[in-house]
C-alpha cells in the first residue's frame, strides 16, 4: 500500500503534466477528475474496514464533491488577484468549512447525490472570466520532480488520516485536494492566474467522472463486493468520454476582439 501511494499519484502528476504541456489546461485538468486518488483510498479502506465502511465513505466522498468545487472556484478567484499562498490558503479554509459543514449532516445518498449535482451544474459560471491563453514556459525537471514529491507528501498524510476518523470523515478526506493543492499551485507559480483559471475549470468538469465513481460504488459496494470498483472504474472512464464535450465551449471566457467585433456587426444587422 505504501508502494501504492508513493508511485501512483506522482505518475499521474507526472502524466497531467506532460498533457497539460501537450494540450492545455483544459486537458490537463480534465484529466484530473479521474478517481486516482479517492480510489486506491476506498479500495483499502474496503479490504481493512469492510465494504459497507467503503459504501458509507464513499456516499460521503460524493457529497464531499460540493467542497472540492468550492476549492476550486476559491483559488481560481483569488488567483487572479494574489500570490500562491493567498489563493491557497483561502481555498483550503473554505474547503475545510464547507467539510465540516457536511460533516454535522446526517449521511445520505439522496443528499450527497443533490450536493454533487447542484455543485457540478453551478461551477462553470461560478470561475473567473480569463483572457484567452498563451503558450508559457515548458515546466523545468526540478520544477516537475518537487510537484511529484509534493503529491505522494499530500497523498501520504490524507490517507493516514482517512483511516483513523470514521467512514464519514474517511470520504470527505478522500476528497481532500491533492492533485487540486499541487497543480494550482505549481500551475499558478509557473504559467500564471489564467492558465490556473481554465486548469481549474477543466478540473471541475472533469468531477463528473470522479462522483460517477463514487456513485457506484456507494450502491453497488454492499451487493457486489471488491468487484464493484471494477465497474466504478469503467463507468468513470466512460464518464470521461462524455465530458469532453464540455470542455469545447467555456462559459467564462473573454471574448476576443474580432469576436467582439463579430458579436457588435451582428447586433447592427
Amino acid at each position: 500500500m505504501l508502494m501504492l501511494k508513493l508511485l501512483v499519484i506522482p505518475g499521474f502528476l507526472l502524466l497531467i503534466s506532460l498533457a497539460g504541456k501537450r494540450w492545455g489546461p483544459s486537458v490537463a485538468g480534465w484529466l484530473s477528475g479521474l478517481p486516482v486518488v479517492v480510489g486506491p483510498i476506498l479500495f483499502f479502506l474496503a479490504i481493512e474496514q469492510g465494504q459497507a465502511f467503503a459504501a458509507q465513505s464513499a456516499t460521503a466522498a460524493l457529497s464531499a464533491m460540493f467542497a472540492m468545487i468550492a476549492f476550486c472556484v476559491t483559488y481560481a478567484q483569488v488567483a487572479q488577484r494574489a500570490a500562491w499562498p493567498s489563493a491557497l490558503t483561502f481555498s483550503l479554509l473554505v474547503w475545510a468549512s464547507v467539510a465540516v459543514v457536511l460533516s454535522m449532516i446526517p449521511p445520505s445518498l439522496t443528499f450527497s447525490v443533490i450536493a454533487a449535482a447542484s455543485a457540478l451544474l453551478a461551477a462553470p459560471y461560478l470561475f473567473p472570466q480569463v483572457k484567452p491563453l498563451v503558450s508559457g514556459p515548458a515546466l523545468k525537471s526540478d520544477k516537475l520532480l518537487l510537484r511529484m514529491m509534493a503529491g505522494a507528501l499530500l497523498t501520504l498524510a490524507v490517507t493516514v488520516l482517512a483511516s483513523t476518523v470514521g467512514d464519514r470523515w474517511s470520504g470527505l478526506l478522500a476528497v481532500f485536494p491533492v492533485l487540486g493543492s499541487v497543480m494550482a499551485v505549481f500551475s499558478q507559480q509557473t504559467r500564471g492566474p489564467a492558465f490556473t483559471a481554465a486548469l481549474l475549470r477543466a478540473t471541475a468538469t472533469g468531477m463528473y467522472s470522479f462522483a460517477a465513481f463514487c456513485l457506484v460504488l456507494a450502491l453497488a459496494l454492499p451487493g457486489m463486493g471488491l468487484p464493484a470498483f471494477v465497474l466504478g472504474v469503467a463507468v468513470s472512464v466512460a464518464m470521461l468520454g462524455v465530458t469532453k464535450r464540455l470542455l469545447a465551449k467555456p462559459v467564462n471566457a473573454i471574448p476576443t476582439a474580432s469576436e467582439a467585433d463579430a458579436g457588435r456587426t451582428a447586433i447592427k444587422r
